[in-house]
């Protein structure tokens, strides 16, 4: 029996106290006032990550895709989606065969496709050449042989067959997530009805809010999906960030990374989906162009931010574990401090600075 002590982060409150581990589950929680001042929360749940560490997920490399997934690991992302970006079909599918066996090892939860069935208008960094509308024949060999990898696909509603898609995603058991779109409100909620679960970093890469056309904020916030939030103060404003946490609420907002391979590496030049990006102070941009071109965030300081914003801890933690848990269909598995689940810890000082990490009990 493994015993940790502080102040445990659980769906409802915050309680002083030791939880208790029986090799990879929870056992107990045990209250204790005096149990001292670090933050125990759960093992982050990133759905949407494209590398770290200078590993990326997107070149379909699976020596690569270890090191970006034991890199977040260190930072207290103990379930991770590999994101990969807008690339040519070959690529796609030598991705998902390549990294069907990670998926089935536990190393990563599964796969996210972001594109290539996006807006050219609001490609942001995504790479032009390699957009295109949805391919039904093209969906069905990545489920196919994914075998359950595939995860997640972000996809634009207002393209042509977009919504017979989100449809064929959603009845393949494959989140389907609104993103890098010029919808109009109608054309988001159209979405959301035809099956689409989430929207790919709120506010990113979509048509902006007006008041006469909504747009896909407006639509997203106002739906049943949930919404990401890259909470790394570049993508978002603090406000702008507190301010959509609290329209959706803990349980319709989740806190990714959309981290590339420069996260945790020094400022330079670095690629991304075939295009150059140059990192100056945590910002990464197109090269050419200047789009914000993913982040160089972690996990562990989106949370930090989270709280830093003005959310709740307990709300905070929800975001970062607990609402994307459910979303993957982890509930009452990871995601959670509570006696059953499987023990991926993530140990905080009062600052909330990672001090240890534990998944599935085994420290790493």
């Amino acid at each position: 029996m493994t015993r940790i002590s502080g102040r445990i982060v659980t769906p409802t409150a915050v309680i002083p106290g030791h939880l208790d581990l029986d090799g990879t589950e929870i056992a107990a929680i045990v209250p204790d006032p005096a149990a001292g001042d670090d933050v125990i929360v759960p093992g982050f749940v990133d759905l949407h990550c494209h590398g770290g560490g200078g590993h990326t997920f997107t070149t379909g490399d699976p020596a690569a895709a270890r090191g970006a997934a034991a890199f977040h690991l260190g930072h207290g992302t103990t379930t991770l989606l590999a994101s990969l970006v807008s690339s040519p079909f070959e690529l796609m599918r030598s991705a998902t065969e390549a990294y069907r066996p990670l998926v089935a090892e536990g190393v990563l939860a599964g796969i996210h496709f972001e594109g290539p069935y996006l807006s050219g208008a609001r490609c942001g960094a995504q790479n032009p050449a390699f957009l295109r509308d949805p391919v039904p024949a093209e969906l069905a060999e990545l489920i196919k042989i994914g075998e359950g990898a595939v995860r997640m696909m972000t996809i634009a509603p207002e393209l042509p067959g977009a919504l017979e898609a989100i449809t064929f995603l959603r009845e393949n058991g494959v989140l389907a997530a609104i993103g890098h779109t010029d919808a109009s409100y109608d054309q988001t909620q159209a979405g959301v009805a035809a099956g689409a679960t989430l929207g790919t970093h709120l506010f990113n890469g979509m048509r902006p809010p007006h008041h006469r056309e909504p747009g896909p904020v407006v639509g997203l916030l106002s739906s049943t999906a949930a919404v990401e939030l890259i909470a790394d103060n570049i993508h978002l404003h603090p406000g702008m960030l507190a301010f959509a946490a609290r329209s959706a609420g803990p349980d319709r907002s989740i806190l990714v990374t959309d981290a590339m391979d420069a996260t945790g590496m020094p400022d330079g030049r670095y690629e991304l989906g075939g295009q150059e990006v140059v990192v100056a102070d945590r910002v990464a941009r197109l090269a050419e162009g200047g789009a914000i071109a993913g982040s160089t965030l972690t996990m562990d300081v989106a949370l930090r931010n989270a709280v830093a914003a003005g959310l709740p801890l307990v709300e905070a933690v929800a975001m970062a574990s607990t609402t994307p848990a459910r979303l993957l269909g982890l509930a009452g598995q990871v995601g959670s401090l509570l006696p059953g689940h499987r023990a991926d810890v993530v140990v905080l000082s009062a600052d909330l600075t990672v001090k240890r990490v534990l998944r599935a009990g085994s420290a790493v």
